[in-house]
């Protein structure tokens, strides 16, 4: 397990005791399995951003207090120089870099979202979350599927949807995808 997802299991476990809630009712509130809430509490299960958001936003906290430990703080701009986002490796295949993380009461997450490539046969990852996202491809090429439909995202395009819908993205042609992803 990476010291990355070991702290945001921690801020999780530490999140549900300090306001005294057992992992059911988290699991339950965020549309999650008790086992699934329990594997990304002990760090043994994958991390993804749309359910520490769902988790985020039941409880009121920012985002980036689970993703990063840290409370934003700006609130007349955020400026973010290229490269130098609060990242976070989900796994050896995401990475997650945060282009708003010190900008307090944001209304969107901005990230840049870097996939590796996996052999084809593995299957995708979906998941869905409430609100809209926007995703638009900088280089590589990638698949991503929404509710099964399957969409070839080439660099230059881009792609608003409904995040409720259960969506997952894999990259093509055995070469990184990089793409700016808003959720909203």
């Amino acid at each position: 397990m990476s010291d990355q997802i070991k702290q945001i299991a921690e801020r999780l476990r530490g999140l549900r005791d300090v306001l005294e809630l057992t992992s059911q009712e988290v699991a339950e509130s965020c549309q999650l399995t008790v086992e699934e809430y329990l594997g990304m509490e002990s760090g043994e299960k994958d991390i993804s951003v749309s359910a520490l958001q769902k988790i985020a936003r039941k409880y009121g906290i920012a985002l980036d207090v689970l993703m990063f430990g840290e409370e934003p703080k700006m609130s007349a701009y955020f400026l973010t120089r290229c490269g130098t986002g609060v990242s976070v490796e989900r796994t050896k295949a995401y990475k997650y870099e945060s282009l708003a993380s010190g900008f307090r009461g944001r209304k969107v997450d901005p990230f840049i979202v870097t996939v590796e490539p996996k052999p084809e046969d593995t299957p995708i990852y979906f998941n869905s979350h409430e609100g809209q996202e926007f995703n638009l491809v900088i280089e590589g090429r990638m698949l991503l599927n929404i509710n099964g439909k399957e969409l070839i995202l080439n660099p230059g395009d881009s792609l608003y949807f409904d995040s409720a819908q259960p969506h997952g993205m894999m990259a093509l042609d055995g070469k990184t995808v990089k793409f700016l992803a808003v959720i909203m």
